[in-house]
């Protein structure tokens, strides 16, 4: 019996879960429109913790959505995370938050593409097939018209994730199906978590670092 609690943190939703043998027991999470994770985030832990009756030392390890998205929440998720395991001496499992997110669409047929809102018309993505494997790897990329035209010409193509809006503007094609409102979620990561977990695929919790995808770009206020 293993419980594994997961943190996501790579958009406004600030997600907690705590799971069981890859099953989830209990989710908290914020979907507003607003970064609550510095203030919110301790707080969802120990709320977690609490509705399920379980204390910190009972935790067998702690997953961390490890990107790519916000510069400012993935750190965050992940030095809470760095830090409970460095308290509890317990291992630390890294989720891809597009791959976490791909597993909001049950689909049996076509591909799904998992995207992240990044500056203007840019999205950060990934594309997984019905059994969630990588079919094309992350990239950031500028989107137009034509974006996934060689995939929507050979089947049905899911978006999902807050990049969706933007795309909607832009793809016009049949196949294009667009799941709306979601965004990653600490839900999805139970399972996928425990796999990792099973197989002994764990980081350094010393070195590791959040997967930005893109340097970090300060924008100045205007005056």
């Amino acid at each position: 019996m293993s419980y594994i609690l997961s943190i996501e943190t790579s958009t406004t939703n600030c997600s907690v879960s705590l799971s069981k043998d890859g099953e989830t027991l209990v989710l908290k999470e914020d979907k507003n429109l607003n970064y609550s994770h510095a203030e919110s985030l301790h707080l969802f832990i120990d709320e977690v913790l609490k509705s399920a009756t379980i204390q910190k030392s009972e935790i067998d390890a702690i997953a961390v959505s490890k990107g790519p998205g916000s510069y400012t929440g993935l750190r965050i998720g992940v030095s809470a995370a760095k830090g409970l395991c460095y308290a509890l001496e317990i291992p630390l499992i890294s989720i891809s938050t597009l791959e976490a997110l791909a597993h909001q669409v049950e689909f049996d047929d076509g591909l799904v593409v998992s995207m992240l809102d990044a500056r203007r018309l840019e999205v950060f993505s990934a594309i997984y097939d019905c059994s969630y494997s990588l079919v094309r790897p992350i990239e950031a990329q500028i989107l137009d018209k034509f974006s996934f035209e060689n995939y929507l010409n050979k089947g049905k193509v899911y978006f999902v994730g807050n990049g969706v809006e933007k795309t909607k503007t832009l793809i016009q094609h049949p196949d294009a199906i667009f799941v709306n409102d979601k965004l990653p979620s600490a839900n999805e990561m139970s399972s996928l978590a425990y796999a990792k977990y099973k197989k002994s695929d764990i980081e350094d919790v010393a070195y590791f670092e959040p997967f930005y995808l893109k340097d970090f770009i300060a924008i100045k206020p205007k005056s």
